[in-house]
C-alpha cells in the first residue's frame, strides 16, 4: 500500500507483520484495542543507518520533519523512589523534563533514563523506542501537537523499521495523558 506520509516504497499494515517487530511491540498490535483500527497502524522498511532523525528525513523525505514524534524514557524520582514513564514529542521539540513531566510526574527531580534503563526495561532497541507496547502501568506523556497529526512516524521498537501512526491512536495508549506544551522549541 501507499504510504500516507514520506517517501518510502510501501507501507504495511502492522498486524501483517509482527515478525518486524519486538516483541512487546507486536503484542500491543497483536492485542490493540483503540478506537483507530490496528490495521491503521502501518510498518515502513527503513535502513538503521539512517535511523536518526536528521539523516532519516534527508533520506525519507524532509516532510517528515514535521510528522515525526520522539518517544524517550524519563525516570522521575521522589524520595527513594523512582518512576519510569515514556514521552512522546515532535521531533522538532525536546522534551520539558523539568518542567512538565517532573510535574506530570509528581518527581522531585527528572531525567533522560540511562540507555541500559530504557532499553532493558522496555525490551526494544536504543533508537527505535516506541510508546506501543511499554510495561504495564507507565504514564505514557504524549504532546498535544503529536495527538493532532493525520499520521506520525514514530519507531518501531527496533532501529530497523518505522511505524506510521495516527495521532489520536497514540492518546488511546494505556497510561496515555495528552499535555500541552510537553515538548518545547
Amino acid at each position: 500500500m501507499r504510504p500516507p506520509i514520506g517517501d518510502f516504497d510501501t507501507a504495511t499494515p502492522a498486524p501483517d507483520c509482527l515478525d518486524e517487530l519486538t516483541a512487546p511491540v507486536a503484542d500491543a498490535v497483536r492485542d490493540w484495542q483503540g478506537a483507530v483500527p490496528a490495521d491503521r497502524i502501518l510498518y515502513v522498511d527503513t535502513d538503521p543507518q539512517w535511523a536518526d532523525t536528521a539523516v532519516f528525513v534527508e533520506h525519507y523525505g524532509r516532510d517528515l520533519l514535521e510528522r515525526s514524534a520522539n518517544c524517550v524514557v524519563v525516570a522521575g524520582r521522589r524520595g527513594g523512589m523512582t518512576t519510569l514513564a515514556a514521552c512522546v514529542v515532535l521531533s522538532t521539540t525536546r522534551v520539558d523534563v523539568n518542567g512538565a513531566v517532573r510535574r506530570q510526574l509528581g518527581a522531585r527531580k527528572a531525567s533522560f533514563a540511562p540507555m541500559e534503563t530504557a532499553t532493558g526495561e522496555t525490551g526494544m532497541e536504543y533508537g527505535g523506542i516506541t510508546p506501543l507496547g511499554l510495561p504495564t502501568g507507565w504514564p505514557v506523556l504524549v504532546d498535544a501537537a503529536v495527538v493532532d497529526l493525520p499520521y506520525v512516524l514514530i519507531g518501531s521498537g527496533r532501529r530497523r523499521g518505522k511505524l506510521l501512526v495516527p495521532g489520536k491512536a497514540l492518546a488511546e495508549l494505556p497510561g496515555a495523558v495528552v499535555r500541552e506544551g510537553l515538548g518545547v522549541a
